[in-house]
C-alpha cells in the first residue's frame, strides 16, 4: 500500500517519466513497464493511480495544459496594460519551459490522438478556450467587441501555427524568432485597427458586452 502523503510525489515521477519515455522511444512504443522502471516505481503503482495507460496519458495531458497555465498566470502577474497582456500570453506561449525537446514531443504525441480519444479532446478543447478566453479579455479593452474577437482568433491561430512550425522545423524557426512574430502580428493589427477607427470600447460598453454573454 502506497505510504500516505506520498500520491503527488508518485504521480508527478510517473508523469515526468512517461513525457521522458514518449520524447525518447515514442508514443506507440512506451509501455507501463518502461514508465515504471524510468520513475524506480512498480506497475502496480502506475495501476493504482492511473489505472491504465489510458489514464496515464490523459493525466500527462493535463499536467501539461496545467503547466502552461501557470506560466500564463506568472507572464500576465507582470503585465501592467491590455497590451502587455496580451503580449504576456504570446510570451507564456513560448517560454522555455514549454518549449522543451521532451514537452514538444509530449505535445505533437497527444495531438495526433485527439481524433482517437474523447478525453484527449476534451482537454485541448479547454486549452483551445483558455487561450481565447485570455486574449479576449485583454482585446476587448482595446477594440469594440466584433474586432476583438476577430484579432483573439487570428492571433490564437497564430500562436499555435507559429509553436508548431518551430516544433516541426528542427531549429529553422527558433521559439524567439516564433515569439516575435506573434508579438510583431498583434502590434502590427492593432495599429491597423486603430488607424481604421475601431477605439477603444467605453465602460458601458464593456458591461453590457459582458451583460450579454451571460
Amino acid at each position: 500500500m502506497p505510504k500516505v502523503g506520498m500520491e503527488p510525489i508518485r504521480r508527478r515521477q510517473l508523469i515526468d517519466a512517461t513525457i521522458a519515455s514518449i520524447h525518447e522511444e515514442g508514443l506507440a512504443n512506451t509501455t507501463l513497464s518502461q514508465i515504471s522502471r524510468r520513475a524506480g516505481l512498480s506497475t502496480g503503482i502506475v495501476s493504482h493511480y492511473f489505472q491504465d495507460k489510458a489514464g496515464l496519458l490523459q493525466a500527462t495531458m493535463r499536467s501539461l495544459t496545467e503547466s502552461l497555465r501557470r506560466r500564463v498566470i506568472v507572464h500576465l502577474a507582470r503585465a501592467g496594460t491590455p497590451e502587455g497582456r496580451v503580449l504576456a500570453v504570446i510570451d507564456a506561449s513560448f517560454a522555455p519551459d514549454q518549449c522543451a525537446p521532451e514537452v514538444v514531443t509530449a505535445w505533437l504525441s497527444f495531438w495526433a490522438q485527439v481524433g482517437q480519444s474523447c478525453e484527449l479532446a476534451r482537454i485541448q478543447r479547454i486549452y483551445e478556450r483558455r487561450l481565447a478566453s485570455n486574449l479576449l479579455d485583454a482585446l476587448r479593452r482595446l477594440l469594440p467587441a466584433g474586432e476583438a474577437r476577430r484579432l483573439a482568433a487570428g492571433l490564437a491561430a497564430l500562436i499555435d501555427g507559429l509553436w508548431l512550425r518551430s516544433a516541426l522545423t528542427g531549429g529553422a524557426l527558433a521559439p524567439d524568432a516564433a515569439r516575435a512574430l506573434a508579438r510583431d502580428y498583434f502590434t502590427t493589427q492593432l495599429a491597423a485597427l486603430r488607424d481604421e477607427g475601431h477605439t477603444r470600447p467605453t465602460n458601458g460598453e464593456l458591461m453590457r458586452e459582458k451583460g450579454s454573454e451571460r
